[in-house]
């Protein structure tokens, strides 16, 4: 449980920080306890201090909050509410201070784990919870929790995440909640957006892990241009002790120096024979894929039951996570042997084993190109669909990208819809279209897009449905529309594939 804290001590906490530029506060208001901190109306409860922030900010939002019971607010401007005002010079770091001391300094009482890259973070996230949980559950201890872009756990909930990377005062909620149920253990995703505004300041992983780098999230309201982009990555050795870094990644040279600057041990994963975790031997078996690993405390081998060979890329990030949280080398075989991530490499096959389909949440170029050269590699001489869209308003590089790649390794591709937001479908859908060489259809109805896929495409085939995965919402310009998820829509049309071949 959080002790209560009073309005004098977050004014000393922002001031310690030289955020406080001025305040409305009465000497009786400063004595009150604050019993709720937030920045949405629809978590006012009780004394609560509100913060105003966001670009799409409103004032009427304040007023809602000062009429369900805020009796302060926090913001880099100052608004007529009827309620006594905060001013900061940076409302998002003063964010970061003020969670920090509402929530007790939750984020230090857990061994934590980020990890960052563009391409892989979910993968490894689960992987490396997955080794942590088998050591855990050896001790009797509670499962470790997550925060991810599939799902979040405390510790109590689990439930589908809609944002790679939450606000710091989510952070330090789900850190208290995973404390207080027992957790000891929390492995997080960390986006370039979460470290270019700040949203884990204050934090200081026990392990930060960096996977790769490429080409994505550049547009005007992202990353300016790829060195934005790099910047913001790099900033994840700002945040933790120990570095695992994967020697493979371009740019690797600049990565590591950085990470060696600032971090107190740095431990590198790849294929370079100098590797603290170097892996060789890799082999595709019916039952897996499976390599060899060496460190200076273990070489044996290891294996991964999901598919797509660049997942050992991964497996060894969590492996040299694994290590530095000084986690047995049994329980990391173990544990990545039984690692699953709905939605992530998942395959289905119709009745025959003519139709194959790959549900993955492939969105960027590198996972593109990445997940085609696995379905070549994997599945040779077979006719390939794919089916997938680009988010609107945001990461506008994709469109090219993903286009030129489909449309260079597919056979025919569907252009559909992948949390359009507040753009329209046909503009997104153009834009890729422009790009693909290969025969192709726009069509918003992805479910439709699936059946049309696994019905139409000649076979023996592969159809790959890329960038929902397990997500079960599409983002339109209405909010959240709750829809089928990739791998629901495969089945079921799987399952009218196989009735309609029995009847022939």
């Amino acid at each position: 449980m959080n002790a209560l804290h009073s309005l004098m001590e977050y004014l000393d906490v922002l001031r310690a920080h030289d955020l406080l530029l001025s305040h409305t506060l009465s000497e009786d208001d400063l004595r009150n306890s604050i019993e709720t901190l937030t920045y949405d109306t629809r978590e006012v409860s009780g004394k609560s201090l509100f913060i105003c922030k966001g670009a799409g900010f409103r004032e009427e939002y304040l007023s809602q909050a000062a009429s369900l019971g805020a009796c302060a607010y926090v913001s880099e401007l100052h608004y007529t509410a009827d309620i006594p005002a905060i001013l900061v010079s940076d409302v998002r770091e003063a964010m970061v201070w003020l969670g920090r001391l509402f929530y007790n300094d939750s984020v230090d009482l857990l061994t934590s784990v980020g990890i960052t890259g563009t391409k892989g973070k979910s993968t490894t996230a689960f992987y490396l919870r997955a080794i942590v949980d088998d050591c855990l559950s050896s001790r009797g201890m509670p499962c470790c929790g997550i925060l991810s872009s599939i799902e979040n756990y405390d510790g109590i909930h689990s439930e589908e995440a809609h944002l790679t990377t939450p606000e710091s005062l989510v952070i330090a909620r789900t850190f208290r909640t995973a404390h207080d149920a027992g957790v000891s253990h929390f492995v997080m995703e960390v986006s370039s957006q979460a470290l270019k505004y700040g949203r884990v300041g204050g934090m200081r992983f026990d392990v930060g892990c960096f996977l790769n780098i490429g080409l994505d999230h550049i547009s005007p309201i992202e990353h300016n241009d790829f060195e934005d982009y790099l910047t913001a990555k790099l900033r994840i050795f700002d945040h933790c002790r120990t570095a695992c870094v994967n020697s493979d990644s371009d740019h690797a040279a600049r990565i590591l120096d950085y990470a060696r600057e600032r971090c107190e041990r740095v431990i590198t994963f790849g294929t370079h024979e100098g590797d603290d975790v170097f892996c060789k031997n890799v082999e595709k078996r019916d039952d897996g894929i499976f390599f060899t690993v060496r460190t200076r405390e273990f070489e044996g081998e290891f294996s991964i039951s999901m598919p797509g060979l660049f997942n050992v890329s991964n497996a060894l990030c969590a492996i040299a996570a694994a290590t530095a949280l000084g986690i047995p080398q049994e329980h990391i075989r173990s544990g990545l042997r039984r690692a699953v991530v709905n939605g992530r490499m998942q395959i289905f096959e119709s009745r025959d084993r003519q139709v194959c389909v790959i549900v993955d949440y492939a969105h960027n170029r590198m996972s593109f190109e990445a997940l085609f050269a696995s379905v070549r590699a994997e599945f040779p001489s077979r006719h390939i669909a794919a089916v997938f869209g680009c988010p609107g308003g945001k990461a506008l590089q994709r469109r090219r990208d993903l286009g030129e790649v489909a449309g260079q390794n597919a056979d025919f591709v569907y252009i559909t819809e992948d949390d359009p937001a507040n753009e329209a479908f046909s503009d997104i859908a153009a834009d890729i279209a422009q790009y693909v060489a290969c025969p192709h259809v726009i069509l918003e109805d992805r479910d439709e897009c699936v059946r049309r896929a696994i019905f139409e495409t000649p076979t023996p085939c592969v159809v790959l449905l890329a960038g929902k995965g397990a997500e079960t919402c599409q983002k339109r310009a209405g909010g959240m529309v709750t829809c089928l998820s990739d791998a629901q829509s495969a089945q079921r049309h799987l399952l009218s594939y196989d009735n309609k071949e029995d009847k022939t």
